[in-house]
């Protein structure tokens, strides 16, 4: 029935126009526009960082990020969200979703759940003056880092009360600190768990930390934790992204600590229940940041496989951002290219409406957040053909 439901979704969006499959011109080589989404000093919060980015199945581009009063990652953060109507090319006015006082609240996480339409936003709540490496193991108590989820179901225009989803997020003994994404969430499409909510994370406590996969399989009312992906004893996976692969299992990309400057990556075929042990990917170089990977165009809706990826390719400095493009499930990536030679940070990639790629990254020096919309074509200097 789930299929059914999902697949007549699928059909609506394709008919009216908003299928994320791709519809570019492939003779459209034209340079990648960028809009400034959040600049700091702006709407009330001196710094803006870490980008969350979805396009939702009406067509509607929700851009969201932390809300900072100062550079750091514990500094009185808000959750706050703007949106576009047409494509990435302007956006409203900006929206606070949660805020809680001196409490700080982190690492934005979306995703749209089909076919109900309701976007789900999680993220965590950190108490004030306290931080990764200060929190304490549990659920509950004045020191404890938790695990919230708000839900629009009118595209982003208006949220719910926030509501405290911790316990079916993060373990109740040893583990300190738990992060969402960030970025974004995916919903399974294929084979027994379809439907299914893989919502990406990493946990604690600071400097041991470990990959894995928050699930739902009642479109977000409750959630519960796989296993985490075993270590490969070099360095540890940190903030980690999720994509489902053709043949139904799911791929995890994370970022690297304390290893060699490189992703690092594993497979589950269980529905992100249990994870093979993480290996370290050499072609994708990283300075130890937050990137992105996400299903541009799917076998299911009779489309080529393309996956794409993005992140600052450089191996000491979080520059030269570089979309890549893979025709083989992530195995390798055949194509990329230079989206941004400067400051480039953390980022979110997302299809937009008719079918341009939209990468909301972290540039000049995090005072502003950027979304860039940059062709099929460009990506590919035109070689590439549905």
């Amino acid at each position: 029935m789930l299929h059914r439901r999902l697949l007549a979704v699928w059909i609506l969006m394709v008919a009216a126009g908003l299928c994320r499959c791709p519809s570019v011109n492939a003779a459209d080589e034209a340079p990648p526009q960028r809009t400034d989404v959040f600049i700091g000093g702006r709407d009330g919060y001196p710094v803006y960082r870490i980008p969350a980015l979805l396009t939702t199945s009406r067509g509607t581009v929700l851009a969201v990020a932390e809300g900072r009063a100062r550079l750091k990652d514990i500094a009185e953060n808000d959750i706050v969200l703007k949106r576009s109507n047409d494509g990435g090319k302007t956006f409203g006015p900006l929206i606070v979703v949660a805020a809680d006082g001196d409490h700080s609240l982190n690492n934005p996480l979306l995703v749209e759940v089909l076919p109900r339409r309701r976007v789900l936003l999680m993220y965590q709540h950190y108490p004030a003056h306290t931080g990764e490496s200060k929190v304490l193991p549990g659920l509950t108590g004045p020191r404890v880092c938790r695990t919230m989820l708000t839900h629009s179901d009118d595209d982003g225009q208006t949220w719910s009360v926030p509501r405290d989803i911790t316990a079916g997020i993060k373990r109740p003994k040893d583990v300190t600190s738990t992060a969402s994404g960030p970025g974004v969430a995916i919903q399974l499409r294929r084979g027994k768990h379809q439907g299914r909510i893989i919502a990406p994370h990493n946990q604690g406590p600071h400097g041991q930390w470990l990959v894995y996969a928050a699930i739902s399989d009642d479109g977000g009312e409750t959630w519960r934790y796989g296993q985490t992906a075993p270590e490969n004893g070099k360095g540890h996976a940190n903030e980690v992204q999720m994509v489902e692969l053709a043949d139904g299992s799911i791929m995890l990309n994370a970022r690297t600590e304390d290893g060699i400057r490189c992703r690092k990556s594993s497979i589950s075929r269980d529905g992100g229940e249990t994870w093979s042990p993480l290996v370290d990917v050499p072609a994708l170089v990283d300075p130890k940041c937050m990137g992105s990977i996400l299903r541009y165009s799917d076998p299911l809706d009779s489309q080529r496989s393309r996956l794409l990826f993005s992140n600052a390719a450089d191996e000491k400095h979080r520059r030269r951002g570089t979309l890549r493009l893979s025709y083989d499930e992530g195995q390798t990536w055949a194509v990329s290219r230079v989206l941004e030679p400067g400051d480039f940070a953390y980022s979110c990639l997302t299809v937009l409406p008719e079918g341009s790629i939209g990468c909301l990254y972290e540039g000049d020096n995090y005072k502003r957040i950027i979304l860039a919309r940059a062709t099929l074509a460009w990506l590919t200097d035109g070689k590439d053909h549905k």
